[in-house]
């Protein structure tokens, strides 16, 4: 199924979701694994670079807006709704955030390994460095379908 047809089979049996907009995108690092985790209902938050996008012409997510979730295939896998977004440097994010992302034992210890990893190499790609400075984007949401 492509976002097209997840979206139209959401909204067709959700009324407050009909006129809405949504977008459809994939997690980097790991697509596949990341959207499992997401549709088991384990992560329910996720993280950006802040500079990425003003970078690449992108609005900052917002509450309330809905998205498709893609794999590595860009076939839907689940819509969510975005419930809140703050912007925190790196070294401020606490472990809240890291158990709502769901992903290896859970912990800050974890987050911090792997998402400066990260964080590195894409920044990296638009000519930028990481530093523990660096503005994150945390998002919190909700599985809305498959219910």
């Amino acid at each position: 199924m492509n976002a097209e047809q997840m979206w139209a089979a959401y909204a067709a049996g959700h009324p407050e979701a009909a006129g809405a907009d949504y977008d459809a995108w994939a997690f980097g690092g790991d697509p596949d694994g990341l959207a499992r985790l997401v549709l088991s209902g384990v992560k329910t938050a996720t993280a950006s670079a802040y500079p990425l996008y003003a970078l690449e012409g992108e609005p900052l997510p917002e509450a309330g807006e809905y998205s498709v979730i893609l794999d590595s295939r860009e076939e839907a896998v689940c819509v969510i709704r975005t419930e809140r977004v703050f912007t925190a440097p790196f070294q401020a994010v606490g472990p809240e955030q890291s158990r709502r992302e769901g992903e290896g034992d859970r912990s800050l210890a974890y987050w911090r390994q792997v998402h400066e990893t990260f964080f590195t190499e894409e920044l990296a790609g638009a000519g930028l460095r990481f530093t523990p400075e660096l503005p994150v984007v945390c998002e919190e949401f909700r599985r809305v379908w498959p219910e």
